[in-house]
């Protein structure tokens, strides 16, 4: 049985992997291959990363915790979890895997609208996070989709970066086609926008069906409920990265930052929680 299995590739993942192999607890990740930011080509606002390409991140990370003999990586899905005993026991494609603790990374999936053509700008030319994809936009027109008191602060926080930011309704965008330097959003009303890049912020939804399996608190957000130290409502179960937050948070801030910084708390937190253990077993 490993001290901990982490479910989940991205960096929240990854961190807590690093953590638990430098404190030298046994644990396995296990990684599906699929990611949230799996169409974005450079991450940004990353020291010392600042745009590389995600998957070029999650290279060297992997580098890094091969260095470990504790920890092992395997490329599999995990189907169910369950608790059992002192442990879990997760269904993976590889066989069973029991661990004493789990950690949770396997982030949301974006659930975007269905207008022809953003699935496939999605992370490139159309995105949600003006902190990592807003420079590139620099001095051009830039579209912003979405309604609701947000607007007005994304307008404001772009107009530094943008020639000209214009703003259209959930339901005026019908087309988005990609041009030769941006995109060309085609109206419900009037002419077609040249724009360089665009704006919005979709619908999520849990990447995995683990939290549900296992019963965690949810957050109105949608998303696992966490303390500050990545615990769940299971006291074995932690997470980190876009799939769980604090309730002072109305969601989650998503980035490759943030969330790598999550995974060293949740590692940190489980490896406390196994000392805790050790401690109260000789007391």
């Amino acid at each position: 049985m490993y001290d901990a299995l982490v479910i989940g590739g991205g960096p929240a993942g990854l961190q807590a992997a690093l953590t638990l192999g430098r404190m030298h607890r046994t644990a396995v990740l296990v990684d599906s291959g699929r990611y949230r930011n799996g169409t974005v080509e450079h991450a940004h606002n990353f020291m010392t990363h600042d745009g590389r390409a995600p998957g070029e991140i999650r290279k060297l990370a992997r580098e890094d915790i091969a260095e470990y003999d504790t920890v092992e990586l395997r490329d599999a899905t995990v189907h169910s979890v369950r608790e059992e005993g002192d442990g879990f026991v997760a269904e993976t494609d590889d066989g069973p895997i029991e661990a004493r603790t789990l950690v949770l990374a396997t982030g949301l999936t974006d659930v975007l609208p269905d207008v022809p053509g953003l699935r496939e700008a999605w992370g490139r030319e159309v995105a949600a996070c003006p902190f990592c994809h807003g420079h590139e936009l620099a001095g051009r027109r830039i579209g912003l989709v979405g309604e609701g008191p947000h607007v007005p602060m994304m307008v404001a926080m772009l107009a530094p970066i943008a020639s000209e930011v214009l703003t259209f309704g959930n339901d005026e965008v019908v087309a988005v086609e990609p041009t030769s330097d941006g995109l060309l959003l085609r109206l419900r009303a009037g002419e077609p926008v040249e724009v360089g890049g665009l704006f919005t912020h979709p619908a999520f939804e849990q990447s995995a069906p683990f939290a549900a399996q296992l019963g965690l608190e949810m957050l109105p957000s949608g998303c696992v409920r966490v303390d500050v130290l990545g615990q769940t409502s299971h006291p074995r179960v932690f997470a980190a990265g876009d799939l769980a937050h604090v309730a002072d948070l109305p969601m989650p801030m998503a980035s490759v930052l943030l969330a790598a910084a999550a995974g060293l708390v949740a590692g940190s937190s489980v490896v406390r929680s196994l000392a805790a253990e050790a401690v109260a077993s000789v007391g």
